[in-house]
This record gives C-alpha cells, sequence and structure tokens, in this order.
C-alpha cells in the first residue's frame, strides 16, 4: 500500500510540472521510474504466480468452473490496479524519453551547426579527395607497370645474357 501510495504521488507530481528539466535531472527520473516498474512487474508476477495456484487448486475441487471463476475475479482485483498504474508509469516514461531525445537532438544539430564542425567536415572531405586521387594514381602507376611488363623483360633479358 505504501509503494503504491508513492507511486501515484510521484506520477501526478511528475505529470503537474510541465517545466522542461535539465537532462540529468530526467535521467534520474527516468531511473526511478524504471524501479517502479521492476516493482510493478514483480507485484503482477506474484499475481500471476496467486492466480497460477488457485487455478491449480481449482481443479482438485468439485466445482471447478464456479472455482476457476472466483478464483479469475480475484487476479482481476489484483491486476486492474497494477495495469492502471503501468499505464500510467508508461506514458510519463514516455514523455521523458521523448523530451531526453528532443534535447539530445537539439544538441547534436547545434553540434552539426558549429563553424569547429563545419572546418572539421571540410577537411576531412578534402582529406577524402586526395585519398581518392592518390589511390587513382596508384591504379593508374600499377596498370601502366602491367603494360610495360613485356618490354622491361625482354630489356632484363637482353641486357642479362652471358656468352
Amino acid at each position: 500500500m505504501k509503494s503504491k501510495f508513492f507511486i501515484a504521488l510521484f506520477l501526478l507530481v511528475s505529470s503537474i510540472s510541465g517545466v522542461v528539466l535539465a537532462t540529468p535531472a530526467e535521467e534520474a527520473e527516468l531511473e526511478q521510474l524504471n524501479k517502479i516498474e521492476q516493482e510493478l512487474e514483480l507485484q503482477r508476477d506474484w499475481a500471476k504466480y496467486r492466480w497460477g495456484k488457485a487455478q491449480t487448486d481449482c481443479y482438485q475441487n468439485y466445482w471447478v468452473n464456479y472455482c476457476l471463476r472466483s478464483a479469475r475475479a480475484e487476479y482481476r482485483k489484483e491486476i486492474d490496479p497494477i495495469s492502471e498504474q503501468e499505464r500510467a508509469l508508461h506514458e510519463v516514461q514516455r514523455k521523458l524519453r521523448k523530451s531526453i531525445k528532443d534535447q539530445e537532438d537539439q544538441k547534436r544539430a547545434a553540434e552539426r551547426a558549429s563553424p569547429e564542425k563545419a572546418a572539421e567536415r571540410a577537411d576531412n572531405q578534402r582529406e577524402f579527395e586526395e585519398k581518392q586521387k592518390a589511390s587513382a594514381a596508384r591504379a593508374a602507376d600499377l596498370e601502366q607497370r602491367r603494360k610495360d611488363a613485356p618490354k622491361r623483360a625482354q630489356e632484363n633479358k637482353a641486357g642479362t645474357q652471358l656468352d
């Protein structure tokens, strides 16, 4: 009960505060929400366990369908509040993740627009073109050497003959 009150209070405060937080604060809040989500998953797992145990017990009784309906109703009573809390939690998480992503996108866009990055991109482009030219020159030289190979071989044979 204490955790449900904490979750409800936290979600209420999070939804009311519409101000844009700093990224580290948002990340900390997101981490805290992830911990709450893990706690809700644990509660859900225990409810599923109790539901499975109740089902097994029902098959030991004579009135199986009646027992299963009662057990299912108990399971729904446990799961419905958990599901509502998860939906609210996921909504807040989505908003936080979107806010964090938007801030990171703005930061990346600002970095791309900076004069230092533009100069770096120009240098990288120039270096790339120089490497492409050097590679093309090496390939042309290699091709020329292949074409001249028979002629050089003939010259070598003529120059190295011993009498």
